[in-house]
């Protein structure tokens, strides 16, 4: 599966207005005296719902757009309606607005849509009833239409069953009328608006513990009521921020009232990166910015008393759980079941459409993160919280590709396989019923040209110092330089001594000392900055653009989005498109459902054009045949080159920018996918659902090396005899062996294309049951079935001779193909590959009291890419899990509120992989070739065993402990989460070499195991909390150590020395070695250990696979320890967050520069000045000689003491590093702005992104330690500077 990945998500946001204040103020403020002043109103449908029934009720109620002013009439002063009153969709409205009804003196009659008409009314009505309210259902059923006849109420002590701020609101408000005190005690406290609110009215209000009591006043006072952004709606853009790749997300003048921060104090325990700033408070209702950037996340368990606070926001903290490493458990939110739509089985059945782990329980869920979720239209059930969580990943357009690596074997044990090494999780959007949002993003992006001030290279004047000296030792003078495959300045000064212009009558360069030193005075002085003649300053930007809406019977989605990238340097960019369509139909109202999606994809792309790099094992190099790579270019090119001449490289002329005009490469992508899932809720406890996807992908890269490119012109280079007999890229024609070798490419170019086109297509079935026993006992079982199928074509093809010059013609010679036949070669492949995988799964889960759970997990999966023995094809994995909230039980009450939170985490798990896409000899790998026989005349076709079939091939598995605990300070001002996990992998597939029996001695196999152990730490501060400043820190810590325990393999000891890392028993997976390097000669060679301990120059044998006594240990090339540091400052409107990044216990190979001859087209490090020059040097220095002609010539294999040197101890470096990531100022433009430019919401962005390294390895000098130089199209990471601009209407 191919998978883009957003770059980021960034940016300031104002989200809308409190919906539970909203309701509120309009209630309040109704029976209130005199003009109540609404700012931030939620002009939503439910509010609105809220408006129009105290409207019916004979209140004046004003609406801008932008202020709700209300004219209260008092206590006693509604007036009974004409008609029933209509709620719409709102619960809210219809719960609290009973509680004023009941002690009206006039009847009403409450009705709502069909959902509301659904909801149970129960718990409303029963605390009315004891307060001697008449209220009834007029079906009998409890639930709306409500029949009110107001009457005198009496006042109460309620003890609420469950935590619900409606329950409690609805009691409360009727209290204001009854003739006594009225009491309410929940189990928990849930959020406390009404409190608050009621309070800055002039209510006679307290609350104690769980305990809120009013009493009655003679009136209510209008105010001036500041709505904040409501929590629930920010809850969206906190996860989005949280869980996509390299994000920092601000969200302005959010409500965090200690009775409805739940989603914020889950985050912290989750281990999110999250700050606040600029907390205030109005008519009681604390306020902040919050900053959230992205993080790596745990599970958690989520119960009890902070159920109340974030009842609205678990459908989206579900979401996030995805996300996590680690189990998320949610308990005690019954209520779920209640709202809009039964929240619960909604969303573990939609996320589990999508491919989460998820399994529902009677009064919650059971989320393992990790599991990739696939793209799916969601039915919201009419239910806009569901619609908006599933709406909430992405970049480009809003839509798609966000993504988070599993590390926690119990977070993917249902899933399989697929899990064992990472998975790519993915969400989609839809639209709002009642709702249409259009919104724009536009991102502008600089990158900055390198600078040699950043790197050890020479400058041209120190440059011709060190050609000087090769000359003088033989290198560049006229008889070598003329006949060489590449040359440089003094290459170029040859060939203009014997360029003779007859219009002149002159010599291009006078064959005199005068002459020679003043052309080579203006290379001393040149300096060329091959960085701004190769790179620029361009600007990439990307715009993206959504349209959301709905109606009751279906919602519709759709987004488009553009980033057009002319490229950081010469002959790269990239345009992309994408396009979504995403729409929710309801068939049969709640019971079935269906979702339908399509979306599409198109990339275009130029690169310079590059071949594969290879190993030489002979000569201990690494080495890439015309490599063009911009950057791998001008840090090794000579500084002393004239960037407008053309110089000699394989043996033709060669100019850099010439050649990446000629020399390129255009690739497109295209992506097609279409989904559907249909779901059918058989009883409220069983659900059904099934899903089918079919999704096509092709790709093609098109290779154009145009007549005249120095790639093609090598091909046919044969100016002198000398040339002809050295130029490997002539032909040698076996068949006439007194031949001079020739060109088979006499004319035209070359063209390679490569094709790839996937089709797939998947299918997922299940079923899920949730019970609840006596209110303490939960059970959840869900079991599913699915099966895919991936059928993928590559062909590739190569077209030599083409005449881009004479309008694309072909011209080919016979001994093309015969050169071909020769060395087994063909111009054209095709390759089909079919995977097939089937899974049956099932999970349960258990929880008792909500303090303890258990969890399990049962997989049994197969494909046909294992062995064709049921043991090794079919594989059972599973995963146990536990968790104690021991802040729920009482002894911890005491420790309150030194210690806020405290819970401990475990699981055991086994799962798998299926091992490398590579591998595929589970049954015998045959492929056809064309043997030569001596002679091409001579053919006859042949079948050649690759692979003899491995029946017993397996799953790679891993078992794993996880051992969590959280924990919280100071009423969460410290947050600590710390994860301890140890990990034994085993049958792990790698190559190991045989005896040969079955035709063939490299074999792949399960033959490796590995341990590993590791630590991973977040630490979250409130460092300093003002009305108008703000710091806070957030540092991260992760600590992990491997060691393979069992290779039964062989490899070249080329392998282990350079700088990609090989893995040995006894030491970590993807080590680095290196040649113990003891020191100069008297001659300034360099010498080392042998493998028979004797001290060497050049009996080191890169090709040696069995006695590697001679190597040295370096370490890993990957990092054990890795973290960040945060800090974010707010001040008023601005926010500066400044981002750190380090790693550490990490080996970086030095690139390899040494070489026994040098050409003057190199650049060379400034470390050669500390060459040895002169004997005796050698005991000063361990830069070694730059060897003559005539020590070349005199010593045997002298490019094996230089290959050797690269591949030394001495050439190894430390990859430590702190890096600055990001520093960013962003600025939230106020509502009064945005407002006036009939904006919803408007916000600007400045980002620096990898501005520079605050530590590093001083012997990298200058050499990214996050970056392998492989040249082809690898470039570092630039620095950056970025403006975003965000607007929605």
């Amino acid at each position: 599966m191919k998978i883009n990945r957003v770059k980021s998500l960034n940016g300031e946001i104002t989200i809308p207005g409190d919906k539970s204040i909203s309701h509120r103020s309009i209630m309040f403020g109704s029976i209130a005296d005199g003009i109540t002043e609404v700012h931030g109103f939620l002009n939503g449908a439910d509010c609105i719902s809220s408006m129009n029934c105290f409207r019916q009720m004979g209140i004046d109620i004003d609406y801008d757009g932008s202020v709700v002013t209300v004219h209260g009439k008092g206590l006693h002063g509604l007036s009974k309606p004409e008609g029933t009153l209509d709620v719409g969709n709102s619960g809210t409205t219809t719960r609290l607005i009973s509680g004023i009804l009941a002690a009206q003196p006039f009847a009403s009659r409450l009705i709502g849509d069909a959902s509301i008409c659904k909801r149970p009314m129960k718990r409303i009505m029963t605390p009315l009833s004891m307060m001697d309210a008449d209220i009834t259902s007029e079906l009998g059923n409890d639930c709306a239409p409500l029949l009110i006849n107001g009457k005198e109420l009496h006042g109460i002590h309620y003890n609420s069953p469950v935590a619900s701020a409606q329950v409690k609101s609805c009691v409360l408000l009727a209290g204001l009328y009854a003739d006594g005190e009225t009491r309410v005690t929940e189990p928990y406290v849930s959020r406390n608006h009404t409190e608050l609110m009621l309070e800055s009215f002039g209510g006679n209000i307290k609350t104690e513990g769980t305990t809120a009591t009013v009493k009655p006043v003679d009136k209510l006072v209008g105010q001036k009521i500041l709505v904040p952004g409501d929590i629930s709606s920010a809850a969206y853009f906190l996860v989005a921020g949280l869980i996509t790749p390299n994000s920092c997300i601000t969200i302005k003048n959010v409500g965090i009232n200690p009775t409805r921060d739940g989603i914020l104090e889950v985050i912290k325990a989750m281990g999110g990166d999250m700050e606040y700033s600029n907390v205030v408070s109005g008519c009681g209702e604390p306020t902040a910015d919050i900053t959230v950037r992205t993080s790596s996340l745990k599970g958690c368990v989520i119960e009890g008393s902070i159920i109340p606070k974030l009842i609205d926001e678990i459908p989206a903290i579900a979401v996030l759980a995805c996300f996590a490493d680690g189990e998320t458990i949610i308990r005690d939110a019954q209520e779920l079941k209640v709202k809009e739509s039964n929240r619960i089985d909604v969303m573990v059945n939609a996320l589990s459409s999508m491919g989460a782990d998820i399994t529902a329980t009677d009064d919650g869920m059971i989320i393992r993160g990790g599991k990739p979720l696939h793209g799916a239209v969601i039915d919201s059930h009419l239910d806009h919280r569901i619609a908006m969580s599933f709406a909430i990943a992405g970049l480009n357009a809003d839509d798609i590709e966000s993504f988070q690596i599993l590390k926690d074997g119990s977070a993917t044990s249902i899933y399989g396989a697929r899990a064992m090494a990472g998975v790519i999780v993915i969400t989609t959007k839809k639209g709002t019923p009642g709702i249409t949002k259009v919104s724009y993003t536009g991102e502008f992006t600089m990158r900055m040209v390198p600078s040699y001030s950043n790197f050890n290279i020479m400058n041209s004047q120190e440059q011709m110092a060190v050609y000087q000296e090769m000359y003088d030792k033989g290198w560049l003078n006229y008889a070598n330089t003329v006949y060489r495959s590449e040359s440089g300045v003094y290459g170029k000064l040859s060939q203009l001594i014997n360029t003779y212009d007859p219009a002149t009558g002159q010599f291009a360069v006078l064959n005199t000392p005068e002459g020679r030193n003043a052309y080579l005075r203006q290379a001393e002085f040149r300096n060329t900055d091959w960085f701004k003649e190769l790179f620029r300053n361009s600007i990439q930007h990307s715009h993206s653009a959504s349209i959301s809406s709905g109606s009751e019977k279906g919602s519709y989605y759709a987004s488009v989005g553009a980033m057009v990238d002319p490229g950081w340097s010469i002959q790269s960019k990239v345009n992309r498109y994408t396009l979504l369509v995403n729409t929710t139909q309801h068939i049969l109202k709640d019971k079935l459902t269906l979702n339908l999606i399509g979306n599409a994809s198109y990339r275009e792309q130029r690169a310079p054009g590059s071949l594969s790099s290879e190993v030489d094992p002979v000569f201990g190099t690494v080495k890439r045949d015309f490599d063009i790579n911009p950057y791998s270019y001008a840090l090794r090119s000579s500084r002393t080159l004239d960037p407008d001449e053309f110089y000699t490289r394989n043996y033709t002329p060669f100019n850099i920018k010439d050649e990446l005009s000629k020399n390129y490469m255009d690739l497109n992508v295209s992506d097609v996918k279409f989904q559907a899932e249909l779901k059918w809720k058989i009883t409220p406890k069983v659900e059904v659902s099934a899903l089918g996807a079919i999704k096509y992908q092709a790709s093609s890269t098109e290779h154009h090396i145009e007549d005249s490119s120095n790639q093609a012109q090598a091909y046919r280079s044969m100016a002198t005899s000398i040339i002809q007999s050295n130029n490997p890229y002539l032909y040698d024609n076996p068949d006439e062996p007194n031949r001079d070798k020739y060109s088979i490419l006499p004319q035209g170019g070359i063209y390679k294309r490569s094709d790839f086109r996937a089709k797939s297509r998947d299918f997922r079935a299940s079923i899920s049951y949730n019970d609840t026993f006596n209110d303490k006992h939960i059970l959840n079982l869900f079991g599913i079935v699915e099966v895919n199928a991936i059928d993928r074509r590559a062909t590739s093809f190569q077209g030599w001779g083409l005449q881009y010059d004479m309008g694309e013609t072909p011209f080919y010679i016979l001994d093309l193909f015969k050169k071909q036949l020769e060395e087994n070669t063909q111009y054209y492949s095709l390759s089909n590959t079919r995977e097939r995988n089937a899974a049956f799964a099932g999970t349960f889960s258990y929880s008792y009291d909500y303090r303890y759970t258990i969890n399990g997990t049962l997989r049994y999966e197969g494909s046909n890419r294992l062995g064709r023995s049921r043991k090794a094809r079919w594989l059972p994995t599973w995963n146990i899990a536990g968790k104690w909230s021991i802040d729920q039980e009482s002894f911890f009450e005491p420790l309150r509120p030194a210690f806020s939170s405290l819970a401990l985490r475990l699981s055991y798990s086994l799962t798998a992989d299926r091992g490398p896409t590579w591998v595929n000899n589970s049954t015998a790998t045959i492929y056809p070739l064309n043997p030569w026989r001596g002679a091409t005349e001579i053919r006859e076709p042949a079948l050649s065993i690759s692979a003899p079939e491995n029946s017993e091939l397996t799953y790679e598995k891993k078992h794993e402990l996880n051992v969590g605990l959280d924990m919280g300070f100071l009423d969460d001002r410290i947050t600590l989460s710390m994860d301890a996990y140890r990990r034994n992998n085993f049958d792990l597939i790698g190559n190991v070499v045989t005896m040969g029996l079955g035709g063939a001695v490299d074999k792949q196999g399960n033959v490796a195991e590995m341990k590993s152990q590791g630590v991973e730490l977040s630490l979250f501060t409130r460092n300093i909390e003002r009305k108008d400043f703000k710091w806070q820190t957030n540092f991260i810590f992760a600590w992990m150590d491997n060691e393979v325990t069992k290779l039964k393999t062989m490899t070249r000891m080329i392998d282990y020395i350079t700088g990609t890392g090989y893995s040995m028993e006894g030491t970590p997976r993807g080590s680095l070695f290196s040649l113990k390097f003891k020191g100069l000669n008297e001659m300034g060679i360099p010498t080392f250990l042998a493998a028979d301990g004797s001290i060497t120059s050049t009996n080191i044998q890169f090709q040696e696979t069995v006695n590697m006594s001679n190597l040295v240990y370096e370490g890993p090339v990957d990092p054990t320890i890795t973290g960040s540091l945060g800090n974010i400052f707010k001040w008023k409107g601005f926010t500066l967050n400044v981002f750190m990044t380090y790693s550490f216990g990490n080996v970086v190979r030095l690139d390899p520069i040494f070489s026994n001859g040098y050409s003057d087209l190199t650049a060379m490090p400034r470390e050669f000045a500390n060459r040895y020059l002169n004997p005796g040097d050698e005991r000063r220095t361990n830069v070694p000689v730059i060897a003559s002609t005539r020590q070349n010539n005199d010593i045997s294999n002298l490019y094996v003491a230089y290959s050797a040197y690269n591949y030394s101890d001495v050439r190894v470096a430390k990859g430590d590093f702190i890096r600055m990531k990001e520093i960013s100022l962003s600025y939230d433009f106020p509502q009064s702005v945005s407002s006036k430019l009939r904006m919803s919401g408007l916000s600007l962005k400045f980002q620096a992104t990898n501005p520079f390294l605050i530590y590093s390895d001083k012997k990298l000098q200058g050499q990214d330690p996050e970056f392998f130089n492989t040249g082809g199209v690898a470039v570092p990471m630039p620095k950056q500077f970025t403006l975003t601009l965000r607007v929605s209407f």
